[in-house]
């Protein structure tokens, strides 16, 4: 699971439940089946006309996306394999790269070193994956857009719901108790669509962004050290040149940790 998502959901959820407590204000207000309507609903019914439902059938998976923690390798784990990688292409020539193809679960890695063994070219092999990380990038941004969108509707949904419960509050001006009591509710679908749209929607968003980033780093890592061994470069400058990728702090304290194995 990924823990920065799910700490992130409860301290929301705390904050306001906290903070309306502390205010005077009993949390039972926020159970107004009209309000949770008008937001919830009116914001998938935004959403689902804003978007193709090819996109929409992928929410339940971005949700996963989101709770989920990335079971990619780390950095570090691909340098050394790509340094490995080429120690063995040198040695015994690039064919010989695929007996360790089964080894690889991970797609796009598979497809580039197997576009080595089929012979194909530098250029070409950059161009092939170059593509496919860019039709990865816009799937990733077109399911952030999702929640960007709906961050943006919750609110003004919610405005919308303060609206119709001010209306149905003047309605019934004769009753003064009743009709603090309508006001209060009417603007209990303000704080919920302003909630659900600042603290859930958009930092799914900017969570979803930040993932795909990570993940696009990782892949134009992969180029750079399937394109080192198809130019038959030494495992040394490979991970000198792959290390670029990690913080300094990080490259550092690898480099220093691959030079004392070898030695």
């Amino acid at each position: 699971m990924d823990k920065s998502s799910i700490i992130g959901v409860i301290f929301g959820i705390v904050a306001i439940g906290v903070g309306m407590v502390l205010k005077g204000v009993s949390p039972e207000v926020l159970v107004n089946p009209a309000a949770i309507l008008i937001i919830i609903l009116g914001t998938i019914a935004s959403v689902v006309i804003a978007f193709p439902l090819n996109e929409i059938k992928r929410v339940p998976k971005l949700f996963g996306i989101l709770f989920k923690e990335s079971q990619k390798e780390s950095i570090t784990d691909l340098i050394v394999m790509f340094s490995e990688l080429s120690q063995l292409a040198r040695r015994e020539g690039i064919l010989s790269l695929e007996r360790r193809i089964e080894e690889i679960d991970d797609p796009f890695l598979k497809n580039g070193l197997s576009l080595v063994i089929d012979g194909k070219n530098s250029e070409f092999i950059r161009d092939v994956l170059s593509e496919e990380i860019d039709a990865m990038e816009e799937r990733h941004q077109a399911g952030a857009l999702i929640f960007t969108q709906a961050g943006t509707y919750a609110p003004t949904l919610g405005v919308l719901g303060a609206v119709v419960g001010l209306i149905a509050a003047l309605g019934n001006m004769n009753d003064t108790e009743a009709l603090g009591h309508a006001i209060s509710a009417a603007f209990v679908a303000t704080l919920l669509g302003i909630f659900t749209g600042y603290v859930f929607w958009h930092p799914f968003a900017n969570k979803l962004k930040r993932k795909s980033k990570n993940e696009v780093q990782v892949k134009y890592l992969m180029i750079e050290g399937i394109l080192s061994i198809i130019e038959g470069e030494v495992p040394s400058v490979i991970e000198q040149k792959l290390s670029s990728y990690l913080p300094a702090s990080e490259r550092k304290r690898f480099l220093e940790e691959r030079s004392g194995q070898k030695s």
